[in-house]
């Protein structure tokens, strides 16, 4: 399956926090993500199941670096841990960081719109916990520093 096969997987909203995202990917230091569950139920979207590759796309739209989803849980927020914190690469120190940080974009206006309304965040909220692993960098100028 080429790259262009794959199916693509945007990390938050293009900017700042995507680079972010893309770089910590390639990086090392991000092999964990989190979805909010109701997101993929209204986009009509499955939960990505192990095994999956996907294209991480950058800001610009461009494949950056294919992942292979090593582990999927669907979860309670209450049920993540410091470890998988740790492992979303952001720089949280500890689960609660994680949570004040994900319960905001889970709450924020692009959010909100999307689903048409804002999401109840509680330890009860359902999330997708996915761990990963790198494949490759698409792209040449960016090579993965594992």
């Amino acid at each position: 399956m080429g790259h262009g096969d794959l199916p693509t997987l945007e990390l938050a909203f293009p900017g700042p926090e995507r680079d972010r995202g893309v770089a910590a990917i390639l990086s090392g230091q991000k092999t964990a993500l989190t979805g909010l569950l109701e997101i993929f139920e209204h986009a009509g979207e499955a939960v990505p199941a192990v095994g999956q590759r996907f294209s991480v796309l950058d800001s610009a739209g461009h494949p950056a670096v294919t992942i292979e989803l090593v582990e999927v849980r669907v979860v309670p927020m209450a049920e993540i841990d410091d470890d998988f914190a740790r492992a979303e690469g952001r720089g949280y120190s500890d689960v609660a960081e994680w949570r004040t940080a994900h319960e905001e974009f889970f709450r924020s206006d692009g959010v909100s719109e999307f689903l048409g309304h804002t999401p109840v965040m509680d330890d009860d909220t359902l999330v997708v916990a996915e761990r990963f692993r790198v494949v490759e960098s698409d792209d040449p100028a960016r090579p993965v520093t594992r």
